[in-house]
């Protein structure tokens, strides 16, 4: 029986998208680029804002990354203003939350978001002290799919990694759990498709929240 919940946030618990085309897009056109629609923004990210800004940029036409260390800085201070543009829960998440939390089961959240912004956004949506742990980039914390914040988290909820489940909705994820020797659960409603998630064979597939509660029943 899993006596932990460990979530992905952008794409997961969050709809962020909005909030994250609306930055890169102001800093590529800063630039002098053009917007970055929020397609391409969803392959973009999941691996921290860096490599975002990086891969905008290559797509934008900057091959040299000329612009990079420039549009790192314009970006953050974009998004400090911007993170919460339009952010909303996806349907059935806080009911799957308030569920779990219930069942005794604790609930964190790990993401390659910048930290301050992760608790930002997380405690705009869901309120503050809802999750048990909220962790993001910074602070010592590897980026996923490096393990350390998985197995760190575990480590803070008093409970094995097998005793963890991760949800996700992206590759990064997907080798954030295995990595962790993590069951995963992999989310079809953020911003991969599923054939990307079915290659890394997750222990769970769904479509809605409300899917997962029979495991804890």
């Amino acid at each position: 029986m899993y006596q932990c919940c460990i979530f992905d946030l952008d794409g997961t618990i969050i709809n962020t998208i909005h909030s994250l085309a609306y930055s890169i897009s102001l800093t590529m056109e800063h630039f002098g680029y053009g917007p970055i629609d929020e397609d391409h923004t969803k392959k973009f990210v999941g691996d921290g804002f860096k490599k975002l800004v990086e891969r905008a940029l290559i797509y934008s036409g900057d091959d040299n990354l000329s612009h990079y260390e420039e549009a790192l800085a314009f970006y953050e201070d974009t998004f400090e203003k911007n993170c919460l543009y339009k952010v909303e829960p996806y349907e059935g998440m806080k009911e799957l939350l308030t569920f779990l939390k219930g069942k005794g089961i604790k609930i964190g959240v790990l993401t390659n978001k910048g930290h301050e912004r992760a608790v930002e956004c997380v405690e705009a949506v869901y309120g503050k002290g809802f999750f048990d742990l909220i962790t993001g980039e910074g602070n010592g914390v590897k980026t996923k799919p490096d393990p350390s914040g998985a197995f760190m988290t575990a480590e803070y909820l008093h409970a094995k990694p097998s005793e963890c489940l991760y949800f996700g909705d992206t590759n990064t994820d997907m080798r954030t759990g295995i990595n962790a020797g993590m069951d995963t659960a992999a989310v079809t409603w953020g911003f991969r498709d599923r054939s990307e998630l079915e290659a890394f064979h997750p222990r769970y597939i769904i479509n809605h929240p409300s899917e997962i509660k029979y495991v804890f029943e």
